[in-house]
């Protein structure tokens, strides 16, 4: 337990029911926040065993079990242990699910007056659904166990007991705090300013961190923008010339001599792309990327982009289709970037669709409001003009946890070592960024196992 400082002269009264001094309206905010923060349930319970606070969410396996009849007994039985327990030290009480419940006690001047219990939760290292879970009940279904496993959240040992650590300093403060104000307004006083210089000072050294990762973001923006200019000139000669030895330039090619001129011609076509999205990504993050606005037919964009796509999604079994607009609809915006949104949109959909799906592109005119932030404005708001598109496919879909981070630079729902699908994790960040440089929208929906559906919107832009 983390030592409380007390101002210079003076004394605190005992404290022996941690009911009697804190305040239960502030410990329940505090917990609140750290269910915010971390999706964690907190229980405080006095040394009495009485219930302080209690901020959980009921997890989709507990509530399965419960159904049961064994595992409702064995749900009973663990958390009649866990509110039993009352040690002087932290203590890690396993589940019969396979998570475990962290209790860590609570002391005021050298006395223990409560703990609080952080959990359940899975480890981190947790692989298998545990044979205690499986056997809890003859009617259990092992699968569904199984899928309502993995939506708990896993935490590194490491990590709770950090959460723990921090939160045990803050009941600290709050109990120190609920206690001080029983004592005299002048300490109350002295304590809000000591802690405002703490938080001050806290405050001054995340501002100082904040500038020093800008810093080192436009560093690194400047680093991949000057490489990537240094390596196109390079590859841009190991390309020409690949292509010059490929046509016979230099002498007839054959056999193998043949083959290997013409992969080294195609992985630096894919490097200069790949080089050439880098450029994009700086150009975008820091505004020089201008948009070149025409009207274009935008049934004709649509099929010329089935065209580009039919080889390969023949190829790999997948069924590319167009729902066109009513012929003669045009819109205005950068034509060429705008290919580039789609493609990338379509490219991952038939990337991440099985054989013998489809992917679907349409297109319809809409009406886009203009609503504001004030109470009331959508009634006011004025409307212009649009463009949706739409992606659906039959693929495989991802988790809803993911489709917040999917446009984010670098990052790919299929990050391990040993994924299937290549791609740097770039093309979704600069999707993103060329749609709001249109004054656009991108939204994403998806089901794991049945497809996504991308849906962007361009407002008529005025040339």
């Amino acid at each position: 337990m983390s030592e409380t400082r007390i101002a210079p002269g003076v004394s605190l009264a005992d404290v022996s029911r941690l009911e009697e001094v804190v305040d239960r309206a502030a410990l329940s905010d505090v917990c609140r926040s750290f269910h915010s923060l971390f999706g964690l349930s907190i229980r405080v319970l006095s040394a009495e065993g009485t219930l302080l606070a209690d901020v959980h969410t009921e997890q989709n396996l507990c509530q399965y079990v419960n159904t049961l009849g064994g595992g409702q007994a064995a749900c009973v039985a663990t958390v009649r242990d866990v509110r039993r327990i009352d040690t002087s030290g932290v203590v890690v009480h396993p589940c019969f699910t396979g998570a475990v419940y962290r209790i860590v006690p609570i002391e005021y001047q050298g006395r223990r007056v409560g703990r609080f219990i952080v959990g359940p939760y899975l480890p981190a290292e947790l692989g298998e659904v545990p044979r205690s879970l499986l056997s809890a009940d003859p009617a259990l279904d092992a699968e569904r166990a199984r899928t309502e496993l993995s939506s708990m959240p896993r935490v590194r040992a490491e990590t709770a007991e950090r959460i723990a650590t921090h939160l045990r300093g803050i009941l600290d403060l709050l109990l120190f705090s609920s206690h001080k104000a029983h004592l005299t307004s002048e300490m109350h006083i002295a304590s809000v300013r000591e802690s405002f210089r703490e938080l001050a000072e806290k405050n001054a050294r995340l501002e100082a961190a904040y500038e020093n990762l800008k810093e080192l973001d436009r560093l690194k923006s400047n680093f991949l923008a000057t490489i990537s200019h240094e390596l196109r000139t390079p590859l841009t000669s190991i390309i020409g010339y690949s292509e010059m030895l490929e046509s016979g330039i230099a002498g007839d090619m054959v056999g193998e001599q043949l083959e290997f001129v013409t992969i080294i011609r195609e992985k630096g076509e894919h490097l200069l792309a790949l080089i050439t999205t880098l450029l994009d990504l700086g150009k975008l993050e820091q505004g020089a990327l201008k948009l070149e606005l025409a009207t274009f037919d935008v049934g004709a964009l649509l099929y010329d982009l089935q065209k580009t796509f039919v080889p390969r999604a023949t190829k790999k079994g997948v069924t590319v289709q167009v729902v066109p607009p009513p012929a003669g609809t045009t819109h205005m915006a950068d034509v060429v970037r705008l290919r580039q949104v789609l493609s990338n949109l379509v490219e991952n959909a038939v990337k991440f669709t099985p054989s013998g799906g489809t992917v679907v592109v349409s297109a319809r005119p809409v009406e886009i409001l203009d609503e504001g932030d004030a109470p009331g404005a959508a009634l006011f708001a004025e409307s212009r003009m649009g463009l949706e598109v739409r992606i659906e496919d039959s693929g495989i879909g991802m988790e809803a946890s993911e489709l917040p981070k999917i446009f984010d630079a670098f990052y790919q729902v299929d990050g391990g070592s040993t994924r299937e699908h290549g791609g740097a994790g770039l093309g979704l960040s600069i999707v993103k960024r060329i749609v709001d440089a249109h004054d656009g929208q991108i939204t994403v929906q998806s089901v794991p196992g049945r497809g996504t559906t991308v849906v962007v919107t361009l407002p008529l832009l005025e040339a």
